[in-house]
């Protein structure tokens, strides 16, 4: 039974701390004038011999700078946030992003040495001078999505229910030779794929898209499909051929070296978009999911419910009322408002992993604003019980829009003219947990009775401790950290990202 952080355990029954009493007893025992403690307990540290620590921190106009020489441990002082290591919660598989090929189309524009120090930061190891963000697990679409050229699929002919016509043949000049790039590095990366739509002919309106926009696509208006509805052609023969359509995906990017660890059926089931894209009713999805296991369940290829955009858990536990579809999922994968109901369906179904599937894409400004947003997330999402956490674009073009017409943000713009390239906020954002946290890490409570709630704390495999932590106030704020059995004693740069390990 694990503690939440928040006074209750996974069971919804009360906690207590280390301290004997718990936090409803204090708001009681305080309300109803009973004897409590006259101050705030203080967490004091075991007697310890200082480690090697380092602390990182970043702000708008310095980024990753390297304060670890000002970084005091000891003991004695009174700590307002500790590492618990007595408070586990999930183990973190790894990080990643999404390989798109508009971000191939922009790396290609840098010099061979640049476009590998690019992706070897990205992807190379702790044990390599390279690393930097150590990318683990990614994510590739089946077919096109909104970040790739423009449309396309696997197999275009009408009527090809035996996918005689499959075709991977596109993807040869832009995502293998992306994902080999980037194997380069990270011989071991983890990816899992799904679709944002199926082939145009399998699809209820014979289009890639589902909402018309003249400016984008030429979908006639009297054929748009609404959220609510299913844009897929629901007969048994069309479930069979795209259950199919899968496994020959699988089957021939495992023909280029390149393996495909786990599948989801449907990118966004509730978005009619502009773009690719394939509206379900859960029970529909529910349905198609069953004939997906009877493929890939003999291939050993997991199947995970997503992605979830929706903060409405019901969506969810409809498509869980169909028993072979509810059999067949390993997990759950959210993103944008699906981090909503993560919390409860994590509750609800906590023996199915948690991933964060993609991060929210911004508006290609890049700026300091939307990295703040993105630490809000990653917050949420880890403390939601996510074992991987994703970004969406690594690479783009800078103030260029994807092939529909959405400028968004990513982890390295490049400079078309200028051939040069810059690493972007969201990018140390990400860097401040993925350069120190290891696969396979755990995660743990950051517990503060003083307000200082604006953290993360893991415990790596080799015994280290992180802790990251922000201060949101104009002004410098000084923290004390209990970490490896001592405090750590450091004052937070103004509105800055922090973190420190030892």
């Amino acid at each position: 039974m694990q503690n939440r952080g928040d006074g209750l355990t996974d069971k919804g029954t009360i906690s207590q701390n280390s301290f004997g009493f718990n936090r409803r007893e204090w708001i009681l025992g305080a309300a109803s004038g009973l004897c409590v403690p006259a101050a705030l307990p203080v967490m004091k540290a075991k007697a310890a011999t200082a480690p090697k620590g380092q602390w990182i921190s970043t702000r708008k106009d310095a980024v990753w700078q390297d304060y670890s020489s000002k970084l005091e441990f000891g003991e004695g002082w009174h700590g307002n946030v500790m590492v618990k290591q007595d408070e586990p919660a999930q183990i973190i598989d790894g990080f990643g992003a999404c390989f798109n090929e508009l971000g191939w189309d922009a790396l290609q524009l840098l010099p061979e040495d640049a476009r590998g120090a690019i992706l070897a930061d990205f992807f190379a190891p702790a044990s390599s001078p390279a690393h930097g963000l150590g990318f683990t697990h990614c994510r590739m679409p089946i077919g096109a999505n909104d970040f790739s050229r423009d449309w396309y699929s696997y197999n275009e002919v009408p009527g090809d229910f035996a996918m005689a016509n499959f075709s991977i043949q596109r993807d040869h000049s832009t995502l293998i030779p992306y994902i080999k790039s980037a194997r380069t590095f990270q011989p071991d990366l983890n990816i899992w794929a799904s679709p944002w739509s199926p082939p145009s002919w399998m699809k209820t309106n014979g289009h890639y898209a589902q909402r018309p926009d003249p400016k984008v696509n030429d979908l006639p208006a009297g054929k748009a499909v609404e959220e609510g509805q299913t844009g897929f052609i629901t007969e048994e023969r069309y479930f069979k051929a795209y259950a199919l359509y899968f496994r020959k995906f699988i089957e021939a990017y495992h023909g280029q070296g390149i393996n495909i660890d786990m599948v989801m059926p449907q990118n966004e089931f509730n978005s009619n978009q502009s773009f690719p894209s394939c509206v379900w009713k859960p029970e529909m999805l529910a349905r198609f999911t069953g004939f997906l296991h009877d493929e890939m369940q003999p291939i050993g290829i997991d199947i995970f419910l997503g992605t979830i955009e929706r903060g409405n858990p019901q969506l969810v536990q409809r498509f869980m009322k169909d028993e072979k579809a509810k059999s067949a999922v390993k997990g759950l994968g959210f993103q944008w408002a699906g981090r909503h109901a993560a919390p409860f369906l994590h509750y609800d179904y906590p023996a199915l992993k948690i991933y964060q599937t993609e991060q929210e894409c911004g508006d290609g400004k890049n700026d300091w604003r939307f990295a703040r947003h993105t630490w809000e997330m990653m917050k949420d999402y880890m403390r939601s019980g996510c074992s991987v956490y994703q970004y969406w674009n690594m690479a783009l073009v800078k103030d260029e829009p994807s092939s529909w017409g959405w400028k968004q943000n990513s982890l390295v713009v490049i400079d078309r003219q200028a051939g040069t390239y810059e690493f972007t906020p969201d990018y140390y954002m990400l860097k401040h947990i993925c350069h120190f946290v290891q696969q396979g890490a755990q995660r743990v409570n950051a517990h503060s009775w003083t307000g200082h709630e604006n953290a993360l704390a893991f415990v790596n495999t080799d015994g280290s401790e992180v802790m990251v932590v922000g201060n949101d106030q104009p002004e410098a704020m000084p923290i004390e950290i209990g970490i490896k059995g001592g405090i750590a004693k450091a004052v937070l740069p103004p509105n800055s990202i922090n973190t420190i390990q030892m």
